[in-house]
């Protein structure tokens, strides 16, 4: 087992044996940590809901079955496809999570591309860009928010009444440059598509149960239910119909155990860090608050240098309340340069190198500081005209 750990794999591992070693010596008092956890508690049942059911949704083909017939219902012209692959990619973050289009969308996408002869880099580019700059709306669509919902003490609809103009306007930029930097006819080089056969769904049962799942899921979401029993709801739900259809599939690799470790280690951390200094420099950054755009530009910068996810801890522990929700248009629309600045974008590239997918890194970076740049101003500016 512990040759198969990777890197990253080491990394959580270190975050949290830091965060544990900060307790133990007292540089995070233990109540603080108590408290923490009980913050984060929701927030991990949250994580291991949603991985599981997208897994298993994955697993039953309704991605594939979605993706196939989108393509087909283009019918060779690519400005059709582009439109229905950035409908789905946004769906898929918006209602199941970043790391979701990341991880289990970008596979399906590029299978896809190989069978319709497409070139991959397109789909690939609009999965990961959408995986970031689609996760304003709603607090499931990315961890950021659910932390920033539990701070701003928002209910799930008053958290999308304030941020679907921002949705609106990120969504819109990124598609704009998808289509200049990697969709148009000059870059892609085909003319037309051909539209792949579709394949027959290997069980119906496993298809509709998991397709009933993910409705449920989206229907409590609407109904202002509590994201992580909704999303415990509907992976209990797909985990049922796997058990009585297809057994050998559930595996405990459908945990998403390093993203656990992740997270609990950085709730140790960042805390004892702000404890100790962190605080005064965040807070030296953001300025007095008045600047919505410099409190946006500050989370987007830390999160290309460090990672969004420790990057919105930190500034959340000096942000005021009128400010958080810049703090997340910065951390969520903003990790779209570095290949560490969200953890959706490192699974992305891994995905990508797994499928013979050669990312240009200079092209990466300097088309993702466009795409941040444009679309942060247009977010924050949509978030001010509401």
């Amino acid at each position: 087992m512990w040759r198969r750990l990777s890197a990253l794999d080491w990394v959580r591992i270190g975050l949290l044996a830091l965060g544990l070693i900060f307790v133990a010596t007292g540089w995070l008092p233990l109540n603080v940590a108590v408290e923490k956890f009980d913050e984060i508690a929701p927030l991990l049942l949250f994580l291991v809901g949603v991985i599981v059911l997208a897994e298993l949704t994955k697993e039953a083909q309704v991605f594939d079955a979605i993706a196939a017939r989108m393509a087909v219902f283009g019918r060779g012209s690519y400005l059709a496809l582009f439109f229905l692959c950035t409908a789905f990619a946004s769906f898929v973050t918006i209602f199941l999570n970043l790391d979701t289009t990341a991880v289990l969308l970008t596979p399906v996408m590029l299978a896809l591309a190989a069978r319709a002869g497409i070139a991959a880099l397109p789909l690939a580019m609009t999965t990961i860009w959408l995986a970031n700059t689609a996760s304003l709306l709603l607090p499931v669509s990315n961890l950021t928010n659910l932390l920033g919902m539990n701070a701003l003490q928002m209910s799930n609809r008053e958290f999308a009444t304030r941020m679907w103009a921002p949705q609106v306007a990120a969504i819109a930029v990124t598609m704009v440059f998808l289509w200049l930097f990697f969709w148009r006819r000059g870059r892609r080089g085909e003319i037309r598509y051909t539209p792949p056969s579709l394949e027959p769904i290997a069980d119906t049962v496993l298809f509709w149960a998991a397709s009933a799942a993910c409705v449920l899921f989206i229907g409590a979401l609407l109904l202002d239910q509590p994201v992580h029993v909704a999303a415990t709801v509907a992976a209990l739900i797909v985990v049922a119909a796997f058990l009585v259809r297809d057994r050998k599939r559930l595996t405990w690799n459908l945990i998403p155990w390093q993203l656990l470790i992740f997270v609990t280690g950085l709730f140790l951390v960042v805390p004892a860090l702000s404890l100790h200094g962190l605080a005064d420099v965040m807070t030296w950054m953001i300025g007095n608050g008045d600047n919505p755009y410099r409190t946006a530009a500050v989370g987007a910068g830390l999160s290309n240098a460090i990672n969004n996810l420790p990057a919105y801890q930190a500034l959340e522990e000096v942000a005021g309340r009128d400010q958080l929700l810049a703090v997340l248009i910065g951390t969520n629309v903003g990790p779209v340069i570095t290949p560490w600045a969200s953890l959706a974008t490192l699974l992305w590239f891994e995905s990508c190198r797994r499928h013979g997918v050669k990312v240009p890194m200079r092209r990466f970076l300097l088309t993702g500081a466009v795409l941040a740049v444009t679309a942060l101003v247009a977010a924050v500016w949509a978030l001010g005209a509401v």
